[in-house]
């Protein structure tokens, strides 16, 4: 076995990583602006003006002379100055011909704001294919349609029909969605939260979330990029992507649509394909992503790592002023993985010193409900020299005796002399909320309950990890590609697309996946001849296309004996079965050799059609219809994936071994895995297979693979 790395292109190389035009325009030409700022083409231009941005502003109608004081061109065309970006605000039939005047003025960007395309069926849809030729044949770039618009507040511009400009900050955000994007801005200037950048990405018919992942990489105002994301174009070069951007900085995505319903309704939206959740997960686990389930723990993420340092580990610690939000704290800790420190003597000693008698001088750290801004001041310091603690959560709680502004104070003044993230919890409301406000503006996030605090720490810690591993190497195994190449060339001739167990295990043998001694009997005689060959006693399944659950219709034997049992077992099945299924192709029947005794797992891939092969992992037979406990992946995986696919399902322990039986041999597991991880690399072609069941024997002595199925696509 071998080791691949992966050959991505690096983020500069690729060229498309540079979308100023977007961000720092030269000169911005807005049309279909119009003298009315409450409508979309008005409210652009004034927005833009209202900005601050200082180069060039171009109104652009044909039925005008002068908004907001400035000269009105009936063309883009008419302009003398040349025009960087194009804000495009007029009904969606006239585009393509403004598209067309924008590349021959010599536009590098567009932003069209206009709705009216994909997402209105079959003449939207021309109409964006039109445009998108357009802008391809002149070499500019385009944002949308049907978007909000694009905000840049270190430029500063306001290409937006929003209400309102965010305040600056270091985080940028993607929208799909460009109502929620204008909820969020409106909703950032209340919780004082500020954006470096802000993009509706609406119908993504040129510039996508790639781009924009490579946009802000490298972008010295960005220290984490968000996104809301209801489809992504190409799974593939995304994960690409995001592996390197997300070495640099955090990804924080929410992706919506993952129910039936929620599917349903993107289609209707922006007409974007929504893969399967489980796709999504196992894809933004495998490329350093952390992925938000709402839009309160995005920004409950978001808050944390624009403000804080990433911990280098585990281990955190809880100052507190009651012992219940403490014991939530705790709680909620152990629940997503984190370790409550364990405080070394001299810490447990400096605190017993310095707190009360009645404090605990352990984790979590009870400075009693009397506790100061000085004895917080105290117990935060020593807190944060321990090694053992990797971040701390400050929790207050208001009582009588409380001066939530000062203990603020002096909890951010501790956190900055410290390269620890320090989090707050300040509950209540009325009581707490000047003090919440100096947090904020000295850099510290408040949570209102503990619980949430944990959560954004937790994300923080996954980042570490993902951080911490080493860069992804594959495996590659010696296996006969041609003769599988072959194989598939003769079904797809014989027209058949859907390969049973013969085929199946044919393929499997020429990865390197071990099958049972056997073969195709087509007559009694020939069932004798293979099984005495085998080696008694033996199996006997039907062989054929058309029946995909043997046992079901009496299509299953095991422990056929002796050369009488399986002669009489042979009559016996074809009988039983043709009278169940007189239309079924049968080839004959599958003898085999007994296997033994062992733990019966399923490896499956199914071909997401956003990213591609899609690995499954669990409980085999018929526990995996029954208990559905099974762990996804992207192919092709490394050994530290396939390790993760198997320890993830509720019952590792059962392969582990429990109640005194033998461990199952999971390091052959995991080469099987990694084989077929390279067998659907391999073999685009190949949209489903399944291994079930792979029959894992006691450690050190290996795994057969009992049935096998897999599912061709047509040719091209």
């Amino acid at each position: 076995m071998t080791q691949i790395i992966s050959k991505s292109e690096s983020l500069k190389e690729a060229g498309e990583a540079v979308l100023e035009v977007f961000f720092k325009p030269k000169s911005i030409a807005v049309i279909g602006a119009t003298r009315d700022v409450k409508g979309l083409g008005g409210s652009v231009l004034k927005n833009i003006v209202d900005a601050g941005y200082p180069g060039p502003i171009y109104p652009i109608n044909p039925k005008a002379t002068e908004i907001l004081g400035r000269k009105v061109y009936p063309t883009v065309l008419d302009v003398p100055e040349e025009v960087d970006l194009a804000v495009v605000t007029t009904p969606g039939r006239f585009v393509p011909q403004i598209t067309e005047e924008c590349g021959r003025k010599g536009c590098r960007g567009m932003i069209i704001i206009s709705a009216g395309f994909r997402e209105i069926g079959p003449e939207g849809r021309k109409l964006e294919k039109d445009i998108e030729e357009i802008g391809k044949r002149y070499g500019m770039r385009i944002i949308g349609p049907n978007v909000l618009g694009v905000v840049d507040t270190f430029a500063p511009h306001n290409a937006t029909f929003a209400a309102v400009m965010p305040k600056q900050g270091r985080t940028a955000f993607m929208s799909q969605s460009g109502a929620l994007m204008s909820a969020i801005l409106d909703w950032s200037l209340g919780e004082g939260f500020g954006f470096s950048s802000m993009v509706s990405l609406g119908n993504k018919l040129d510039v996508n979330e790639v781009d924009l992942l490579k946009a802000w990489v490298d972008d010295p105002n960005t220290k984490v990029i968000l996104g809301y994301l209801e489809g992504i174009a190409d799974g593939q070069l995304f994960i690409e992507t995001a592996k390197e951007v997300t070495r640099k900085k955090p990804v924080l995505i929410i992706k919506s649509g993952t129910t039936a319903a929620g599917s349903r309704a993107i289609s209707s939206h922006t007409g974007t394909l929504a893969g399967s959740d489980q796709a999504y997960r196992a894809a933004f686990a495998q490329c350093g992503v952390i992925r938000a389930t709402s839009v309160q723990e995005l920004f409950d993420y978001a808050f944390a790592f624009a403000n804080q340092p990433v911990p280098t580990g585990t281990g955190v610690a809880v100052v507190t002023n009651a012992g219940g939000p403490g014991i939530m704290a705790s709680d909620a800790a152990e629940r997503l993985g984190l370790k409550i420190a364990t405080l070394t003597t001299e810490t447990t000693e400096k605190l017993q010193a310095a707190l009360p008698p009645q404090a605990s001088a352990h984790n979590p750290v009870d400075v009693l409900g009397d506790a100061l801004a000085d004895r917080y001041a105290t117990a935060l310091e020593i807190v944060l020299q321990d090694p053992n603690v990797h971040s701390v959560v400050v929790l207050l709680t208001p009582q009588v005796m409380t001066d939530a502004t000062d203990t603020a104070r002096a909890v951010a003044e501790v956190a900055a002399r410290y390269d620890k993230p320090v989090l707050g919890s300040f509950m209540g409301a009325s009581e707490v909320k000047e003090g919440v406000a100096v947090l904020s503006a000295n850099s510290v996030p408040n949570y209102p309950f503990p619980e949430r605090a944990m959560e954004a720490l937790g994300a923080m810690v996954r980042y570490r990890r993902w951080l911490d591993s080493p860069p992804l190497t594959f495996p590659q195994f010696q296996v006969n590609k041609t003769a599988v190449a072959n194989l598939f060339n003769r079904f797809r001739q014989e027209g058949r697309l859907t390969l049973g167990e013969v085929e199946g295990r044919a393929v499997l043998e020429a990865y390197g996946i071990r099958i049972p001694k056997g073969d195709l009997a087509r007559s009694a005689a020939e069932a004798v001849r293979i099984a005495t060959e085998v080696g008694f006693p033996v199996v006997m399944k039907i062989a054929s296309p058309d029946i995909l659950h043997k046992s079901d219709i009496g299509g299953v034997m095991v422990g056929l004996k002796d050369a009488e049992e399986v002669e009489r077992g042979f009559h016996a099945m074809m009988d039983k079965v043709r009278a169940r299924m007189p239309e079924a192709d049968i080839w004959g029947v599958n003898i085999a050799e007994m296997v033994p005794k062992g733990r019966e797992v399923i490896i499956g891939m199914n071909r997401d059609p956003q990213f591609g092969p899609l690995l499954m992992f669990g409980l085999g037979g018929i526990y995996v219809e029954i208990l559905k406990d099974v762990s996804f992946r992207v192919a092709p995986i490394n050994e530290r994936s396939a390790r993760n696919m198997m320890s993830e399902i509720r019952s590792f322990k059962l392969l582990q071994g429990a109640r005194g039986e033998p461990p199952a041999d999971l390091k052959v597991a995991e080469e099987i895995i990694l084989r077929v991880s390279q067998l659907v690399t391999d073999f685009p072609e190949i949209l489903e297979m399944d291994i079930n069941p792979l029959v894992l024997m006691p450690e050190g002595q290996g795994a057969i693979a009992l049935d096998a199925r897999l599912t061709l696509a047509e040719r091209g």
